[in-house]
């Protein structure tokens, strides 16, 4: 299995969120690899994601010279040479969730599993004005582009044969590539589940919420245009 990490600005949690899921991957029994996908970081997080490559075979570091996380998690996507990718926070690295998710791909019940913050049965313990950011963009998502879920940003696990397609139809990047993945998945028919998670962050986001509203809205209306008016 690919973990695929994208990375921006984290040296102050990157080495011990690494080694820490690197040990509990090791429990697991089954081959893995960690992708960080290090993107234009002011910091030392690029440093460190390589020093982390050299001292773990499992681990890999790719890097962008430009800060944009849906490039980065695409990148990591592609990258990926496992028979499941799992898309990973640095802040969250739940290992919980691989878990369940990976019990689910195994049995067959589904391509893709979501973890979801906004499940009934989920724990989102973040500050309430993250809370509302993620109810209006899913509300926006399902009201604009017929998402039927409750979540699309976050954790994810899936089949890399049955998402190969879906991937490379997506248009947008940034913070609603992840978005885009899902609801496309949904229009192809691909196999999407929901399970709930518990989700405390480490750490404030390392970019504003409010900084990042002008390129969600941007790629919201271009996703609207191409799937919906172009239907592409």
């Amino acid at each position: 299995m690919s973990v695929v990490i994208p990375c921006y600005n984290e040296e102050a949690i990157l080495w011990a969120s690494v080694t820490e899921l690197h040990a509990g991957l090791s429990t697991l029994g089954r081959p893995f690899e960690i992708i960080v996908s290090e993107n234009g970081s002011k910091d030392d997080t690029r440093a460190i994601a390589d020093k982390l490559s050299r001292a773990y075979n499992e681990v890999r570091a790719i890097t962008s010279d430009e800060p944009n996380y849906g490039k980065a998690l695409r990148r990591g996507i592609e990258a990926a040479r496992g028979t499941y990718v799992l898309c990973e926070e640095i802040d969250l690295c739940d290992l919980d969730f691989h878990r369940r998710a990976l019990e689910i791909l195994d049995a067959g019940r589904a391509d893709m599993v979501v973890g979801s913050k906004a499940h009934p049965e989920a724990k989102d313990e973040r500050p309430m004005t993250r809370r509302a950011a993620t109810m209006v963009i899913n509300g926006m998502l399902r009201v604009l582009l017929g998402f039927r879920g409750t979540d699309t940003h976050g954790l994810k696990a899936f089949r890399r044969d049955a998402l190969r397609f879906t991937v490379s139809k997506c248009v947008v990047d940034r913070d609603l590539f992840a978005s885009e993945l899902v609801i496309r998945a949904q229009r192809y028919d691909v196999r999407v589940t929901e399970i709930p998670i518990v989700i405390h962050e480490k750490r404030p986001p390392s970019i504003h919420l409010f900084k990042r509203v002008p390129n969600v809205l941007k790629n919201l209306a271009r996703l609207v245009f191409v799937i919906r008016i172009a239907n592409r």
